[in-house]
């Protein structure tokens, strides 16, 4: 049930900064060329959107954090496993686990020195330059976003561990969208 609750809040924190940073940018240059539009320049022209870049950052920045750790549970980022498909299957086992305990290791140690920034950062008055909001808010995505790389890399190893499966993704698979494969006589027919 955890577990569940966490995918869904991991995709939805995603899909909404997603959304949101694609939708500012739209909005922002709109609003650059509309300005240009005589009968829209009196309108358009109190209105500041300076702001837009610097907050689209900020949120393709965390997109990118808790987007790697749903890379590792959904099995999307790219490796190399030539070699290691080719070995025994103890030893297979043994490189994968060994690769994962290291993914969890480096990402535990981000997301420690990431925490002592954030928290060096809270007791400072530092705000970023446009929007003026705590820095140590805008750093927050680091220790959080490795600290769930790091829980996803223990997930996928206890799974692997307990199953000798890793989760892997069908690139030609659209969620949602069950398909066929067609009849071999049909396939030729339509030739």
């Amino acid at each position: 049930m955890f577990l569940r609750i966490l995918d869904r809040l991991e995709e939805i924190l995603i899909t909404t900064l997603m959304g949101l940073a694609t939708f500012i940018i739209f909005l922002a240059v709109m609003h650059r060329y509309l300005i240009g539009v005589p009968l829209l320049y009196p309108l358009l022209f109190p209105i500041h959107m300076s702001w837009a870049q610097e907050l689209c950052i900020y949120m393709f920045v965390w997109v990118a954090k808790f987007g790697a750790a749903y890379g590792v549970r959904t099995g999307i980022h790219v490796g190399v496993d030539v070699v290691v498909n080719l070995l025994n299957p103890p030893w297979r086992k043994a490189v994968v686990l060994f690769g994962l305990f290291c993914g969890a290791f480096f990402t535990a140690v981000i997301g420690t020195m990431g925490a002592k920034f954030v928290i060096g950062l809270m007791y400072t008055d530092q705000v970023s330059p446009d929007l003026e909001i705590p820095s140590w808010f805008v750093y927050l995505c680091i220790p959080l976003g490795s600290y769930l790389m790091c829980f996803r890399f223990l997930q996928v190893a206890f799974a692997f561990w307990r199953t000798g499966d890793l989760p892997h993704h069908d690139h030609a698979h659209v969620e949602g969208i069950d398909v066929e494969a067609p009849a071999i006589g049909a396939a030729e027919a339509t030739r």
